[in-house]
């Protein structure tokens, strides 16, 4: 069966393949051979530099090849070495030999190709090569789409500010609230979460095979292998990782950066889930339209359908990620001793976590395009919701001491149909200063806001 987008097993690369091209050369199998390349020549390149005598440093010629090694990496490379592969089954070491296989015709490299994977455990290039994977699609991918989604929202309740809303605490009217307060509400909640999401500090570890540097240090005694693997692992790119430098592990690296980045990426999504099932309920009331789109059915039989089919796949979307993102934290720090091999297979999971939140971001920044504010059903909703000014008029009540203030407000209120005019004629038989009264008598549903407004432009 020859594969395509319709043969595809998971959605990520069949129905929504498209969406996630940005994603996919990082967090992919591509990717990761890549990013292994990556670090083999950027540890070899740095023991040309050692001062070991027995590998001098690397002619210019020599280092700009291998740099350029890694940077027009392709997929053919990819294949070549999934080829090689086949014989090693051990994809580490399928790496190793086709960097070797590329120093044919160079004999400056052929002489020191022993040099390559020197004295590293698979997990040496492993762990440096998932941090560099994820570093890239936290920063290149998944932050922006954040920021895209955090820009169009702040925009929103900035525009909205001073749009009255109805609240519906456990689904009942409510004190009102403004269209751009709620909002603000979700971007504020956003934004820490994804100052979260990058303050993560991406590690790196390059300590052997159980993090001791024996056979570092069985080669060349004297030499100072823990300076070294931090300065390699923090240089920044393309001759070092740029990542941080991890001086304790077992054989793999311990794994508590990532539960603390998935942990923070479900936050975010947490968030959004919530958001979502908001604005589909606003969608409901009709306090949002939808702009339509030419030849778009809502239903196969009921015609008048428009769906929030963006908000209801964002939320699916989010919540398989959500599952993924948390086995992962939770799995992936725990090993048995100083190795056991369940986090690899997991590891290669990362991408599709990953990858349902992206597409989760790109149905919300998709549905929120549609939104159009239906300002006559919000204002309508209000007209009709003149008992939620119970709370304030009680509340002036019992600044000026009337006894009892609260409970006469809800014998005239709760679970009762209230008109202005039944509350304006409370209002005038309250035993409050005149000026008091006036205010109240003006007061609409409407403009009982508080300080939402302010509050929401501050976003």
């Amino acid at each position: 069966m020859t594969f395509s987008s319709i043969s595809a097993l998971s959605p990520l690369d069949g129905r929504y393949a498209s969406r996630l091209a940005p994603l996919r050369p990082l967090m992919s199998e591509q990717g990761y051979m890549h990013r292994r390349v990556q670090v083999e020549v950027a540890w070899f390149i740095a023991l040309s530099d050692a001062g070991l005598k027995e590998f001098p440093p690397l002619s210019p010629g020599a280092r700009t090849y291998l740099l350029n090694l890694v940077k027009n990496f392709s997929e053919a490379d990819g294949e070549a070495i999934k080829e090689i592969e086949k014989t090693t089954n051990h994809d580490v070491k399928a790496v190793e030999y086709w960097i070797k296989s590329r120093f044919e015709a160079r004999p400056e490299l052929q002489k020191a190709s022993e040099f390559v994977h020197f004295a590293c455990t698979s997990e040496d290039i492993n762990n440096t090569s998932h941090a560099l994977q994820l570093r890239s699609a936290r920063d290149t991918v998944l932050l922006p789409a954040l920021d895209k989604l955090l820009l169009k929202l702040r925009d929103m309740a900035h525009a909205y500010a001073e749009v009255p809303m109805l609240s519906r605490t456990h689904g009942q009217s409510a004190s009102p609230t403004t269209v751009g307060k709620e909002l603000a509400n979700v971007v504020v909640r956003l934004q820490a979460a994804c100052d979260r999401i990058a303050g993560v500090k991406i590690l790196g570890k390059m300590n052997g095979a159980v993090g001791n540097y024996n056979a570092h240090l069985a080669a060349w005694p004297e030499f100072d292998w823990e300076a070294f693997a931090k300065k390699v692992v923090e240089t920044p790119e393309p001759l070092g990782l740029g990542l941080k430098f991890q001086p304790y592990s077992i054989q793999i690296e311990p794994h508590d950066y990532m539960a603390e980045l998935f942990d923070a990426v479900a936050r975010a999504n947490t968030i959004l889930v919530d958001f979502s099932r908001d604005v589909w309920g606003y969608v409901s009331l009709g306090y949002f339209k939808q702009r339509l789109k030419a030849g778009e059915v809502g239903s196969s039989t009921m015609p008048h359908k428009v769906n929030p089919i963006d908000f209801e796949n964002a939320e699916g979307n989010l919540g398989l990620s959500n599952a993924l993102l948390r086995h992962l934290s939770e799995k992936l720090p725990v090993s048995r001793w100083q190795r056991d091999l369940t986090d690899s297979t997991v590891l290669r999971n990362m991408g599709v976590a990953i990858g349902y939140a992206v597409l989760a971001y790109h149905s919300l920044a998709v549905g929120l395009g549609k939104l159009e504010l239906n300002r006559e059903a919000l204002a309508a909703d209000l007209d009709a919701a003149w008992e939620v000014l119970a709370e304030p008029i009680q509340t002036v009540m019992r600044r000026y001491g009337v006894q009892g203030a609260y409970e006469k407000l809800k014998a005239a209120t709760r679970g009762q149909t209230v008109t202005s005019a039944d509350l304006h004629a409370l209002i005038q038989s309250l035993e409050i200063p005149e000026a008091d009264k006036q205010r109240l008598m003006a007061l609409t549903p409407g403009a009982y806001t508080g300080k939402a407004a302010e509050l929401a432009k501050r976003a």
